[in-house]
């Protein structure tokens, strides 16, 4: 860690004993506590996720000589109660447990493992063995449970695998390998355009690179570095003026998230690739992350301190489209914006610190009429979003006739099956349209006549909207005057318009709530034909 990229490596000693020290304060020391070794989270629970992180971290600290706590007493005997807390935690199976959900659970010890292994590694090379000892029986038992053991979620399987990979380094067994090869032998869940299967892209989407990474260098299965390259070569494709990164596709706890640091997660791997590949844009997108890298990670994998190739630019100018997530990308420097298929926010956009979260429509129909379009075509006018017509019928009794039982249960099981009247259709759509100063959204609902449509515009908080009026309905509701509206957030103004209020049913019957912060609307009644444009200045 020394003369290829000192300044790198010094800032992350640097970071990384500052964390030290705030995992020295949190650890519980006290001898009668059942938590010893461990460290609450926000909620007074103790993960041993916790005591892992512990592992990682003061191992990496006591064996830096850079490090203030190099071969530090206090830290050795912090990792013994760390590894003593993982030892009375790990159930029989070889597993621990989540305190918020998964009880013996085989992919939260995946992601404990990942960290433990990588401490108990860092110790044999430095020829600490009273170290390396702490762990070893914990990873064992663990390997022979991660042989075993199920999982709950597609990304699961490669962190198991990266657990498996990193014990077999240490403690080579077949066993663990031949495990590995039966959750590869599936396939590896990304599509055509880069994505894995979660769409996770501020979670799950680089715990899956950082994984396939680990098992392609433990085990020398180079081909597993491709899926890690193409989800890398998407992602330079959702960034946003900030260095925000995309999450509305995401299927996990991260969609619709926002964070200033998601670039961060993709440091390891960007960072690794630009090395192992040669690759400049990787280079590039590496040095967008913030905060500290893993003093770990470079010591386990040093070439992570290499400058790396000639930096490429990333692409700020750019319309493209990956259909495999139903999503279309359009990026002109400081504006950046989504057309989604298969969501509700349908578009979002946003003008350097000015942020339009959603655009959204919804229209009183039998509880059924949230658009979501199912379908886009880019045509002359822009991407033309629809939904398939959406039926609204009653239901007569059955021909011939038959009971059913007294539940609501068995009614609703059986209603399909009976004749349907007085059926009506809903059909909605919208057509998004580039500017050279914004964009042009033309929404259309159509079939019922006389039924309330509202149409949402929700805004990042923190910024001033002016031409709306506030709705006596709901708080942070506005209702967009037929002039328009402005909002402005930093420098950036949004003018948007025209506007109409005949009526201030904003939330429809049974269609999705109001989003969290600022939203202004649009109403009307169907036939429902309305042009918002949003310009910037």
């Amino acid at each position: 860690m020394d003369s290829e990229k000192p300044t790198l490596a010094t800032e992350i000693v640097r970071g990384h004993d500052a964390g030290v020290e705030e995992l020295l304060e949190r650890q519980v020391t006290d001898p009668e506590s059942p938590w010893r070794g461990a460290s609450p989270d926000e909620f007074g629970l103790y993960w041993p996720h916790s005591a892992a992180g512990v592992l990682d971290a003061f191992t990496a600290a006591l064996l830096t000589p850079a490090s203030k706590f190099y071969k530090s007493n206090v830290l050795a005997e912090r990792m013994r109660l760390a590894a003593g807390f993982l030892g009375r935690e790990q159930s029989e199976q070889g597993y621990v447990t989540l305190p918020t959900a998964n009880v013996n659970s085989p992919p939260d010890t995946g992601f404990v493992v990942r960290n433990v292994a990588t401490a108990t590694l860092l110790a044999r090379r430095h020829g600490e063995r009273d170290l390396e000892k702490l762990t070893a029986s914990f990873l064992r038992r663990a390997g022979k449970g991660l042989a075993v053991g199920g999982v709950h979620t597609p990304n699961h399987r490669w962190v198991v695998s990266a657990a498996l990979a990193q014990i077999h380094e240490l403690y080579p067994d077949p066993a663990l390998v031949g495990r590995i090869d039966q959750w590869l032998a599936e396939g590896i869940d990304i599509t055509k355009d880069g994505f894995y299967s979660e769409r996770s892209t501020l979670g799950y989407g680089p715990t899956c690179n950082n994984a396939l990474i680990a098992v392609a260098s433990k085990l020398e299965r180079p081909e597993l570095l491709q899926p890690v390259r193409d989800n890398l070569d998407a992602t330079i494709y959702l960034i946003h003026p900030g260095d925000e990164v995309v999450t509305e596709i995401s299927r996990r706890q991260d969609a619709d998230s926002r964070a200033g640091r998601g670039l961060s997660r993709y440091w390891f791997a960007s960072r690794y690739l630009a090395a192992h590949d040669g690759n400049g844009r990787y280079a590039a997108l590496a040095d967008l992350g913030t905060g500290t890298p893993s003093l770990s990670d470079v010591m386990e994998y040093p070439e992570l301190l290499q400058e790396g190739p000639a930096r490429v630019p990333l692409p700020d100018t750019y319309e493209r489209q990956f259909e495999s997530v139903g999503l279309t990308r359009v990026r002109r420097g400081e504006t950046s914006a989504n057309v989604l298929l298969g969501n509700s926010r349908f578009f979002s956009v946003r003008r350097g610190e000015a942020v339009i979260n959603a655009v959204r429509l919804a229209t009183a129909f039998f509880g059924k009429g949230q658009f979501v379009p199912d379908t886009m075509e880019k045509t002359r006018d822009g991407y033309h979003l629809r939904q398939r017509a959406v039926e609204g019928p009653y239901y007569q009794p059955f021909e011939p006739p038959r009971r059913i039982g007294a539940s609501v249960e068995a009614w609703y099981g059986a209603r399909e099956e009976r004749p349907k009247s007085e059926v009506s259709y809903l059909e909605q759509s919208a057509i998004v349209t580039e500017l050279p100063s914004g964009f042009r959204l033309q929404l259309r609902s159509t079939g019922p006549t006389k039924m309330p449509v509202s149409v949402e515009i929700n805004f990042r908080e923190g910024g001033t909207l002016d031409g709306v009026r506030a709705s006596s309905r709901a708080a942070d509701t506005w209702l967009l005057a037929e002039g328009g509206g402005t909002y402005q957030l930093g420098n950036t103004r949004i003018r948007l318009g025209p506007g109409a209020h005949p009526h201030e049913y904003t939330q429809v019957r049974d269609t999705e709530p109001k989003l969290s912060g600022p939203s202004v609307y649009v109403t009307g009644y169907t036939p429902f034909v309305h042009t918002i444009e949003f310009h910037w200045s």
